[in-house]
């Protein structure tokens, strides 16, 4: 092969190389033209730069900011100085920042600067911890800096703030189904969620990092995707929001130091999301909160140092908590309150400042195989007219004048075959009423403590428990009939 010959291929092989690549600004001066003069199958390739329009992308159509993924200050480099700039707020102009096309592919970009973003409304709704905020804004589309409506795509890599809306928005749209991939996004300070899906998306919504939103950092409206492995953290609502028939599974996240719960769940019976393996932590209130009548599967989460209960639920809630480790939380670790009817089953709550499970405020529940252990006051504490079935759970405290298991005036519990260990005034205190079948209570240290104390306004029935190293089986000033306890 001579020269001319081999010069000629190597041509001809550069111009396949560079076959549907379409170059901004070189061969065209804005992002809007390029993506207007692409083909499927075709690459936009932006250089670094402040692009100032709104995007209508294409059906299979890549836009792409030129560089490699080297790391930036906060997301990627080749995103951080790529900039689609919307222009504010435009009166007559809905357009989002960047509106997505069936099989489009949305790569490195900041998206910022979409709608109005209003820095002393957000820092109000911050210190009143969103206390006075609309509810009828939460789950609207409204104007997004990225908008995906009707259409599966792929967003990634992107950065977008400042935006008056939600930061990354999807939806389905008449009849049209939306299961988008988006990943590796960073989402702050927009006046709606950092990633909102609603009216029936799916799709998947993975390792994306959402902070100082005023919603949920990732939020669910009558939506259910996969959010797997994403951060969120400092938004104004929680860190996820989960309500109005949303099913979406959500799996080790990092929610963490939001205003509200790290994940929140709410809005009707039909909110059934599986709930499971995420760390909850450091919230303002609990690391993981059940609200509304929701139905949720809860498992397998690790909920610690949050400033209410570990996992709260209440309001009708019903969820089925399995296998969670509520931690040094400031409440309980786990609570059921205020009509929520629960079933928990293999939770550990363990070092929590009040109760390691509280069932309260005419609640029930039914506790399964849990174990409490080292809790300030109360291992399992049941009081404001509430019921509580108790099986086979391991309650133990050491030290601490409290019982280990209080069933206050105006409540009920059936306890069977739990092991009661540790200090205090008594195993059981009974202000209500109370059946204990087969229980195991121990002190520690021993003989200083009683069985089980029914105060004057307490009923107990008990048979076939075993009382070992305490003081009295059973001090007594209400009713009590026993069918066959023994002392050891």
């Amino acid at each position: 092969m001579n020269r001319t010959t081999f010069v000629s291929l190597l041509s001809c092989f550069s111009v396949l190389l560079n076959a549907g690549e379409i170059l901004v600004p070189a061969g065209f001066e804005t992002i809007q033209a390029a993506v207007d003069a692409a083909q499927p199958g075709e690459v936009v390739l932006v250089s670094p730069g402040t692009y100032k329009e709104r995007i209508v992308m294409k059906s299979q159509v890549t836009l792409r900011s030129s560089g490699v993924d080297e790391k930036g200050k906060l997301g990627i480099k080749r995103a951080e100085v790529t900039i689609i700039d919307g222009g504010g707020s435009m009166p007559g102009n809905e357009r989002a920042g960047v509106t997505m096309a069936e099989g489009s592919v949305l790569d490195g970009f900041t998206v910022t600067n979409v709608g109005k973003y209003n820095d002393a409304i957000w820092q109000k709704d911050w210190d009143e911890q969103g206390a006075n905020q609309s509810h009828e804004d939460i789950g609207l589309f409204g104007t997004p800096g990225i908008a995906v409506s009707g259409v599966s795509c792929s967003i990634r890599n992107c950065i977008v703030h400042h935006v008056g809306g939600t930061g990354i928005a999807m939806r389905s749209d008449d009849g049209k189904s939306c299961h988008p991939l988006v990943s590796k996004n960073i989402c702050y300070r927009n006046m709606g969620g950092g990633i909102g899906s609603m009216n029936g998306a799916g799709g998947i919504i993975d390792s994306n990092v959402c902070f100082e939103n005023w919603y949920a950092g990732i939020g669910h409206d009558n939506a259910s995707p996969m959010v797997i492995r994403n951060e969120c953290y400092n938004n104004i609502r929680a860190g996820i929001g989960i309500s109005e028939g949303s099913c979406p599974l959500v799996r080790d996240n990092r929610c963490y130091k939001n205003r509200k719960a790290g994940i929140g769940i709410r809005t009707g019976s039909a909110t059934q999301p599986v709930v499971e393996n995420n760390e909850c932590f450091e919230n303002e209130m609990a690391g993981i909160g059940v609200d509304e009548e929701a139905e949720p599967i809860i498992r397998n989460n690790h909920c610690h140092h949050n400033k209410l209960a570990g996992i709260g639920s209440r309001s009708g809630a019903k969820p089925v908590l399995l296998g969670n480790k509520c931690e040094e939380n400031k409440a309980s670790g786990i609570g059921v309150s205020n009509g929520a009817d629960a079933i928990l089953i293999g939770n550990k709550c363990e070092r929590n400042l009040t109760s390691g499970i509280g069932v309260s405020n005419g609640a029930d529940a039914i506790l399964i195989g849990n174990k409490c252990v080292e809790n300030k006051l109360v291992a399992i504490g049941i009081p404001g007219k509430s019921h509580a079935i108790l099986i086979r759970n391991e309650l133990i405290r050491t030290e601490g004048m409290p019982p280990i298991v209080a069933v206050l005036e105006g409540s009920s519990s059936t306890l069977i075959e739990n092991k009661i260990t540790g200090g205090g005034i008594s195993g059981v205190m009974i202000f209500g009423s109370a059946t204990l079948i087969e229980n195991t209570i121990e002190g520690k240290p021993a003989g200083k403590s009683s069985g089980i104390f029914i105060q004057k306004t307490g009923r107990a029935t008990t048979f076939g428990n075993v009382f070992e190293d305490i003081g009295n089986i059973v001090r007594n000033a209400g009713e009590w009939n026993d069918l066959d306890s023994k002392k050891k």
